[in-house]
């Protein structure tokens, strides 16, 4: 089959199964959020986290490479999954920089873990990727690989692929205007906006002002999202002077 529509198709899938995984974490594990609300996670408003179909491509890709190349012995197996682990863990940080760097927002927050760059990577986490890379090749891989053969039989379901990346493209554009305002706000102010504290504290406001809370459209709200940023700037540097 064709590698871009294999690739496409993983894309798909690692992005929202993603999603899925961020939205139960956050849900029920995440320590940032003691009030066990449903929160959307990312920043595109669909059921999508980009990073999660970067790194299926990338496992997918490594574990086919692993088989091609005969990983059979426990050492070469260890080696593979450490190169995956790695992987992962580079593309968390590329991601973590360029949002931090130039969009002056923070996806997610690893500062409080031994060992972190940055905030963005951490040998917990990256140890995490390694466990989820071995969990990948003796589990999951194999049920990709029947995934792609019934795909190659059934091209139609392209169709729902190519309306997935449709959707996804005009939520990208939507989001990243979203994303420009903060990073503006945030220039001008010489500071780093947390995105979860920032959808938090709009949640916060709409529930005291009894408004209708949009489980997608996150940062919707009768106040400008201008309002909301000062708001909760005032909100942050009133709790580090405590």
């Amino acid at each position: 089959m064709n590698m871009f529509l294999t690739l496409a198709y993983l894309f798909f899938i690692g992005s929202t199964l993603g999603w899925v995984a961020e939205l139960l974490y956050r849900r029920f594990l995440s320590g940032a959020n003691p009030e066990r609300k449903w929160i959307n996670p990312g920043f595109c408003v669909g059921p999508y986290v980009p990073l999660y179909g970067f790194g299926l491509c990338i496992l997918y890709l490594l574990a086919s490479l692993g088989e091609r190349n005969g990983v059979d012995t426990v050492g070469e197996k260890l080696l593979l999954f450490a190169g995956m682990a790695l992987s992962m863990t580079v593309i968390e940080y590329i991601a973590g920089i360029v949002s931090l760097k130039f969009m002056k927002i923070r996806l997610w927050d690893y500062s409080k873990q031994w060992g972190n760059i940055q905030g963005l990577i951490c040998p917990a986490f990256s140890a995490l990727w390694a466990a989820v890379s071995a969990v990948y090749y003796f589990c999951v891989h194999p049920y990709i690989l029947d995934a792609l053969d019934w795909l190659s039989r059934n091209l139609a379901f392209s169709f729902v692929i190519g309306y997935f990346f449709g959707v996804f493209t005009i939520d990208l554009v939507y989001s990243a205007k979203l994303l420009s305002r903060i990073r503006k706000f945030a220039a001008e102010h010489e500071v780093v906006i947390k995105v979860e504290n920032l959808k938090a504290h709009i949640r916060q406001r709409q529930e005291e002002r009894r408004e209708k809370y949009s489980f997608l459209f996150a940062y919707r709200s009768r106040s400008e999202l201008l309002e909301h940023l000062r708001e909760a700037q005032e909100t942050w540097e009133q709790r580090k002077h405590k």
